[in-house]
């Protein structure tokens, strides 16, 4: 920013919700998520009754689910038959009313924590009663150290597939998907501005592309090279700040 902006009363940006596009048309596929995308596609003839999907938060694997669920309900007689809960809502209390009502049934968010007995049984349900299911997690099964043998031992026995870091066709096609959801159209050599400079993380980019959306609302400017630059200033300021004792209050 210019010494004159910087100057300037800036204005505080409104929260306005990205629209997130979560049907078959809007999921990118490059080499980094191919193989889960046709995976999915293969259903009902999986060679087991359930599919682990593992990979950095923001890869898609909730666009994913969305998309899986929509196709079984499609091939199902009851759309009510086929849900996604997160592994956290999971419980004593809940687990067998999942297994009779969900003839498939998404997992989203697996990992150490969970109510591990509860899930052990779910999975057991599934497997019994030729249901299926579809877990999401960051890890793979064999990193995510239950303490629950018999339910790590289950996890590591489902087959898994693996969504890796953005590649640059990827990268690319993100970026521009995320600034079309807040109405952004981002010039080309802002574009190859940010794939040059930016951090090859899914996570990272969707806090950019937010970053800079703010950034350009408050300088009430549009998306220019020192828009992104101070972003991504401001990002890796906030990362390396160290915690005040009164955050939170």
């Amino acid at each position: 920013m210019t010494d004159n902006a910087n100057n300037k009363l800036r204005q505080l940006p409104f929260e306005f919700e990205a629209r997130n596009y979560m049907g078959r048309e809007d999921f990118m596929v490059s080499d980094c998520n191919i193989q889960a995308f046709e995976m999915l596609d293969t259903w009902p003839d999986w060679v087991s009754f359930g599919l682990l999907i593992y990979g950095p938060q923001g890869c898609g694997k909730s666009h994913l689910a969305h998309l899986f669920i929509n196709k079984v309900r499609q091939n199902l007689s009851k759309p009510q038959e086929a849900s996604i809960i997160e592994a956290a809502q999971i419980n004593s209390r809940n687990v067998r009313r999942l297994a009779e009502e969900n003839k498939c049934l998404v997992v989203e968010n697996v990992h150490r924590g969970n109510n591990e007995e509860a899930l052990f049984h779910l999975f057991n349900m599934f497997n019994e009663q030729g249901r299926y299911m579809l877990l999401t997690a960051e890890k793979a099964a064999n990193n995510l150290h239950f303490s629950l043998p018999d339910l790590q031992t289950r996890l590591n026995s489902l087959p898994s597939i693996a969504i890796s870091e953005p590649d640059d066709v990827m990268l690319k096609m993100l970026i521009v998907k995320l600034f079309n959801d807040r109405q952004i159209i981002i010039r080309e050599d802002i574009l190859t501005y940010i794939i040059n400079n930016t951090e090859r993380s899914f996570a990272y980019i969707r806090d950019l592309v937010k970053e800079i959306d703010e950034v350009s609302l408050a300088y009430q400017s549009a998306v220019n090279y020192n828009v992104v630059k101070k972003a991504m200033e401001q990002l890796s300021e906030r990362k390396t700040k160290e915690p005040d004792l009164f955050d939170g209050f």
